[in-house]
């Protein structure tokens, strides 16, 4: 069975790589013979530090879907239309956005404040921050501020991109039109009703719509009613559920 993984909130937390005792727990589930892939919200650059180096040749999903990653680092990445890419430049220079903007690996940070993302962004320095002009071609756009995010917010409903809000966060996260965790997990040749998802926030909707089994970790209305599970945020709880359901997945598969 396919096993599909959101990161930051659901196998790890406060921005901190996996833990030993969580990693074993994917370990033990690669070796029954679980194949294990990880989406999540971060570009790959950002998602690679949270993981230990023994499984950065598994699949991956970043960027929500914008980013994927078949194996062995080898990146698809989709972009913002030109036109699109224009409009969304122009809507944060009107709202004097703070922003954080991925291209294909570099990006371009712009704040004028502390915010928690900053510890999160590019922490082995393996990209550049770029001024915003000079990035090629626009992947994943986040807001973290504006002069008016409800104005602004208005503004970006009326274009073709997708937006998701974080938890109780005032940070606007924008990706392509089409862009999301399914069609990541698509990209990757996974039909639907063929994984078990484990995640923890909006942008995990697409993910749990299309899974044969799915875990909510932590209280978010909207992915809880979709879930088949609803656990508390904790790492014990979650490594437990994990290893309880892969136990069941041998059983039932041995009858």
């Amino acid at each position: 069975m396919n096993y599909i993984f959101d990161l930051d909130g659901t196998i790890c937390f406060k921005g901190k790589p996996l833990t030993q005792h969580m990693v074993r727990a994917l370990q033990q589930l690669e070796y029954i013979g679980h194949a294990i892939i990880f989406a999540s919200a971060r570009p790959i650059r950002d998602l690679l530090p949270i993981l230990p180096e023994s499984m950065h040749h598994f699949p991956m999903i970043g960027g929500n879907g914008a980013f994927v990653v078949p194996g062995e680092l080898k990146i698809s990445t989709t972009f913002f239309d030109p036109a699109i890419t224009e409009a969304l430049l122009q809507l944060i220079r009107k709202y004097n956005a703070d922003y954080l903007i991925d291209s294909s690996w570099d990006y371009a940070y712009y704040a004028r404040k502390e915010y928690a993302i900053r510890g999160n962004l590019d922490p082995q320095q393996r990209a550049v921050n770029k001024s915003l002009d000079s990035l090629e071609g626009l992947v994943k756009v986040v807001i973290l501020h504006s002069e008016d995010n409800e104005e602004m917010l208005k503004e970006l409903t009326k274009l073709p991109v997708v937006i998701s809000k974080h938890g109780n966060e005032d940070i606007i996260d924008i990706s392509p039109q089409g862009i999301d965790k399914w069609a990541g997990i698509q990209a990757l040749g996974i039909a639907p009703y063929d994984y078990i998802a484990f995640g923890n926030d909006a942008n995990d909707l697409s993910m749990f719509t299309f899974a044969k089994y799915s875990v909510c970790v932590g209280n978010h209305p909207q992915l809880g009613e979709l879930a088949n599970e609803v656990i508390v945020s904790d790492e014990e709880q979650v490594i437990s559920k994990i290893v309880n359901i892969s136990n069941n997945e041998v059983l039932n598969a041995n009858e």
